[in-house]
């Protein structure tokens, strides 16, 4: 793969576009996430189907049409700075034939979400461009950290965030340097076999879940086992596993890192040698700091947990 891309930074006053390109959000749902835009000195653009509500099977924000337009008019805007996404849920794939992108791609901006975003994200890197797996706008539910979204604004204003923190019993140690892939298990497999994958050869992967069995997390794994992900990949990091097994109202989410899923885990990359990070925060958690897919990541594992993001 060549260079990766990293959209520019941007400047008070640019504007960021605010669509739902999956699951519906209500409004009252992106009242602080809007408002944090706001007080950082940039300007909100709502997409026209923002809080569109579209049932069939599941409740979009509008049919795969409405979201697709949203979409594109977001990514090649020549007024738009960024794009940041309400909420994940399901239904970005349906958007992946349909995007164009050839304006976005003279003038590449920073697209922000994570869950079932990452299918955008595998998109935007199989064609250059980095992205930010990141809280999205939406704040109910689990409540987010104001920390999170301040490293994400940081990355917005070219300051990369680099982190270090304690070690687990289930890490794997060594040091390993790649570009960083991956974001919600769930899309990463079921993008495997298709022309929107990531291309796992010498990479750092990163991986998080929410909500699922832990038979369906294992059938997951081996997924990626036979299409020989493990066999190519030159690290792994695994985020929060939440309100996996249990029905919600069994848990809470402050049950982040699952201690069942990460042995479940560790057990499936055993015979692998490269160094694997257990309860990195991201995910579907409250403390969800940014990662850049894309990004060159060096990770070190030892008694502390280092991971440092480059262009």
């Amino acid at each position: 793969m060549s260079k990766i891309v990293f959209p520019p930074s941007l400047k008070k006053g640019d504007r960021i576009a605010v669509i739902s390109p999956a699951g519906m959000v209500q409004k009252e749902q992106l009242e602080k996430g809007l408002s944090i835009i706001e007080d950082n000195g940039y300007e909100a653009v709502l997409g026209r189907n923002l809080y569109t509500s579209y049932k069939f099977g599941y409740q979009y924000a509008g049919t795969e049409e409405e979201r697709t337009a949203d979409m594109n008019w977001a990514l090649n805007s020549a007024d738009i700075s960024a794009v940041w996404t309400s909420r994940g849920g399901y239904g970005c794939q349906h958007l992946l034939p349909h995007l164009e992108i050839s304006e976005f791609l003279k003038k590449p901006k920073w697209y922000i979400g994570y869950s079932d975003n990452t299918a955008i994200q595998s998109y935007l890197l199989r064609k250059g461009v980095a992205s930010i797996h990141a809280q999205t706008l939406k704040t109910s539910g689990f409540g987010v950290s104001d920390l999170g979204y301040s490293l994400t604004v940081d990355i917005l204003q070219g300051k990369i965030p680099d982190y270090e923190i304690e070690s687990t019993k289930y890490n794997h140690g060594g040091k390993a340097n790649g570009i960083l892939v991956g974001g919600n298990l769930a899309l990463i497999y079921a993008l495997l076999g298709t022309p929107y994958s990531f291309d796992f050869a010498d990479k750092i992967l990163f991986i998080e879940e929410i909500g699922e069995k832990y038979y369906a997390l294992d059938r997951m794994l081996m997924a990626l086992e036979l299409a020989g992900v493990f066999k190519k990949i030159k690290g792994l990091i695994i985020g929060g596993m939440t309100l996996m097994e249990e029905e919600a109202e069994n848990q809470n989410y402050e049950d982040s890192f699952d201690d069942f899923s990460y042995q479940l885990i560790s057990n499936r990359i055993t015979k692998y040698k490269f160094p694997a990070i257990f309860g990195f925060p991201n995910g579907h958690i409250h403390d969800n700091r940014p990662l850049i897919i894309g990004a060159q990541v060096s990770m070190a594992v030892g008694d502390n947990v280092i991971v440092n993001q480059n262009r």
